[in-house]
């Protein structure tokens, strides 16, 4: 009679159980999905020496040129999180996406330029610590003790990219931003410095390959070599932090952006594939917060400025510096139909770099009305910067 073998015992196969520190990093991070905070990884708290070394050759460069604040020295303190904190044992990084369907501009025969995604909703600034904020409040229900903590958005009392980069969060796409998995680039960073002791995550193993379509397709040629910006040069600082003239040079290529730019993160192919999932605190409450007229932009008073914009990333650019980048969109867009209220800009505007700056888009428009204005308004200007733009495009109009 045959006789079946005997079964041969299975090994038993041993899975270690996570360690303390790794239990709790996993419920953090989801306490942090469930405040509203799409993505969240953790690193140390260790300094960040060569990120300091690649900051400094920036501002060697001039590649930060316009931000004289970012000195050397403000450089090594954002690289060392000690400088913000006594013992910090963490740092969660994390992001809001933002990046939804977009119908674009409406066809309604209002010249509209165009804002950045990032800045139609709630500032950003106002939403992150406030999510944040909340997130601490559960951490220490959770530990069942206080925790000490410090919030972080966009301070530059820390770099965020590297932070999460160095977290795993995100990798660094050429163009510069962190592009997050299934989201793109289109995410906004913050950072929690936490006292708690929590098992930091990996940095992913990733990066663009051969793609080069940010620098390419960049409208001023601000990404100068892969990773590296030239901000003068960046249609995001032009129209944000610029506060006296927008070089003439740059003016003509800048498009109907009057605040930020998104092109090198819109040709991302790794961003086009980002998750169709727009946080609604980021959503623009109307169409003038993502494609304002820019008519209405020139004729803008601070009152109505201050009532539109008031709780959004655009207050940064003032009226001021919102007026003056309509004139320069209208001066790109425009056509003759739109001379008039572009001389009523270069002739009444209360502010000198509006004026001057409309006289440089009559210019650019030219025919009979734009030189009449031109005319009237070298008449009658006394700021030796708005005439040296009169005379400019008077000089245009002729060639």
């Amino acid at each position: 009679m045959d006789v079946e073998p005997a079964a041969q015992p299975r090994p038993l196969l041993l899975v270690p159980q996570p360690s303390p520190r790794h239990a709790l990093a996993q419920r953090v991070k989801t306490l942090a999905r469930k405040h509203g905070l799409t993505v969240s990884a953790i690193t140390s708290a260790a300094a960040f020496p060569e990120v300091l070394t690649i900051l400094r050759d920036r501002i060697a460069a001039g590649h930060l040129a316009g931000m004289d604040w970012f000195t050397a020295e403000r450089a090594a303190a954002s690289c060392e999180p000690r400088t913000l904190m006594a013992e910090p044992r963490a740092i969660l990084s994390v992001g809001v996406a933002y990046w939804g369907q977009d119908a674009g501009k409406p066809d309604d025969g209002v010249p509209r330029g165009r804002i950045s995604r990032y800045a139609r909703g709630v500032d950003y600034h106002e939403v992150l610590p406030r999510r944040m904020r909340a997130l601490h409040a559960s951490i220490e229900a959770l530990v069942g003790h206080a925790v000490e903590c410090r919030f972080l958005t966009d301070h530059a009392r820390i770099v965020d990219r590297a932070v999460a980069a160095r977290a795993g969060l995100g990798w660094y796409g050429k163009n510069a931003c962190v592009i997050v998995p299934g989201h793109g680039s289109w995410v906004m960073l913050g950072e929690m410095l936490l006292d708690l002791d929590l098992e930091p995550d990996r940095p992913l193993d990733r990066d663009c390959g051969r793609c080069a379509i940010c620098i390419d397709r960049c409208p001023t040629g601000a990404i100068v070599a892969p990773y590296t910006i030239h901000a003068p040069a960046c249609i995001s600082f032009q129209t944000i932090e610029q506060r006296g003239a927008i070089p003439r040079e740059l003016r003509g290529r800048m498009g109907d952006w009057v605040f930020g730019c998104d092109v090198c993160q819109e040709v991302c192919p790794y961003t086009g594939a980002a998750a169709d999932d727009p946080d609604p605190e980021f959503l623009p409450a109307s169409v003038e917060h993502a494609y304002p007229s820019l008519p209405g932009l020139l004729d803008m008073s601070t009152r109505t400025f201050r009532g539109r914009y008031r709780g959004t990333a655009v207050m940064r650019a003032r009226r001021v510096g919102l007026a003056r980048n309509a004139a320069v969109a209208l001066g790109n867009i425009g056509t003759e139909d739109d001379a008039p209220v572009l001389a009523r800009a270069a002739l009444g505007h209360d502010e000198a770099l509006v004026r001057g700056h409309a006289a440089w888009a009559l210019g650019r428009i030219g025919g009979r009305a734009a030189r009449q204005a031109l005319a009237r308004a070298w008449e009658r200007e006394r700021d030796v910067g708005a005439r040296e733009e009169i005379e400019w495009a008077l000089e245009a109009g002729a060639r």
